[in-house]
C-alpha cells in the first residue's frame, strides 16, 4: 500500500479534516506506540499503520480495503 492509498483510506473512513487530527493524534500500539504520521515518517508498512486505525477505532472489517470506486469511462470504448 501506498502512503497515499492510506490517506485515502483515512479520509475515506473519517472524513479529510478528521483523518489528519486523528493521524497526528492517535497513538497506535500496533505500531510501536506512534502516530499514524510518526509510524510513516519512521517507514512502517503504511498498510500496518491502518490495520493499527482500524482495530482502535473498530472500523468493521467490510470497511477495511475501502470503499468501492468505479473505473472512469473516459471517451469513447476502442474495444
Amino acid at each position: 500500500m501506498r502512503i497515499s492509498d492510506f490517506w485515502r483510506l483515512m479520509d475515506d473512513e473519517f472524513g479529510s479534516g478528521y483523518s489528519r487530527v486523528l493521524g497526528g493524534s492517535l497513538v497506535l500500539a500496533g505500531v510501536g506506540g506512534r502516530t499514524a504520521a510518526q509510524a510513516l515518517a519512521a517507514g512502517i508498512n503504511p498498510r500496518d499503520i491502518w490495520l493499527a486505525v482500524c482495530d482502535v477505532q473498530d472500523v468493521p472489517e467490510e470497511r477495511r480495503l475501502g470503499r468501492d470506486i468505479k473505473p472512469r469511462q473516459d471517451g469513447p470504448d476502442l474495444a
